[in-house]
């Protein structure tokens, strides 16, 4: 599956479990809850695949569904008329980038 490694990427950020580390190894958690990727582990997500199309593959539905959970965790708004979303959403990297950027202190 193009987007998913063997073998996990090497992380610079330290992963704690809180729900504001915005580091792109907890928004691979925050995706695979949210979407209920059973078969997928956070750990198996390149930070750098595209969300849509190839890489993990996510329609629009999944990005909305994702959008609110981000919402709900790190009170960033992500709007569907963004003219900024395919930067947004390009990967989970670009993700947790913008919301570092946009959280809520």
């Amino acid at each position: 599956m193009i987007g998913i490694s063997s073998v996990a990427p090497q992380r610079i950020e330290i992963c704690p479990l809180t729900n504001r580390d915005y580091s792109p190894c907890n928004v691979e958690r925050l995706v695979v809850t949210a979407l209920n990727l059973e078969d997928l582990k956070a750990d198996e997500i390149d930070p750098e695949a595209p969300l849509y199309g190839e890489g993990l593959g996510l329609d629009s539905i999944d990005i909305l569904e994702m959008s609110l959970a981000i919402s709900k965790a790190y009170g960033v708004q992500l709007r569907s008329d963004d003219p900024d979303n395919d930067k947004i959403f390009r990967s989970l990297r670009s993700l947790s980038a913008y919301v570092r950027s946009r959280r809520v202190k």
